[in-house]
């Protein structure tokens, strides 16, 4: 099973887009990270950038609306993810529950949609998924 562990930087709503990071704390989490890599489990990882540095495009007219970051009514952003392949939800939590997290960090962890949690019907609306995928690498 595919899992997300989604890091949630309280406070990194507000920050800077030349927001600078602590090596010490880079070191303990690349650290973690090879854990996961050495555990077999981890498929890809990322951090992302402050949403002071983002875009939102919002549909609520029927048209696109372009809203430059940082986002004002923010409470909670995320920071980067992991995606990991474990047997379980619960070994994806002890695996979230090992990260070298700060006391203003949360991991939020959640299983990724196989095609075969859904119908043939839904299935079949989504043909040529996998192949998008495959051409999804840069």
């Amino acid at each position: 099973m595919r899992f997300m562990m989604l890091m949630i930087p309280l406070g990194y709503e507000t920050a800077a887009p030349d927001v600078q990071l602590d090596p010490e704390r880079v070191a303990a989490m690349m650290r973690y990270n090879e854990a996961l890599k050495d555990a077999g489990i981890l498929i890809t990882l990322d951090g992302l950038h402050p949403p002071s540095m983002g875009a939102r495009v919002s549909f609520a007219t029927g048209k696109p609306i372009v809203t430059d970051g940082p986002f004002t009514e923010s409470k909670e952003v995320l920071g980067g993810y992991w995606m990991i392949d474990v047997a379980s939800r619960e070994e994806a939590v002890a695996w979230a529950s090992k990260c070298p997290a700060s006391a203003n960090e949360i991991i939020e962890v959640r299983q990724v949609q196989e095609m075969a949690d859904f119908s043939d019907e839904v299935q079949q609306a989504a043909a040529g998924l996998t192949d998008l995928r495959k051409g999804s690498a840069r």
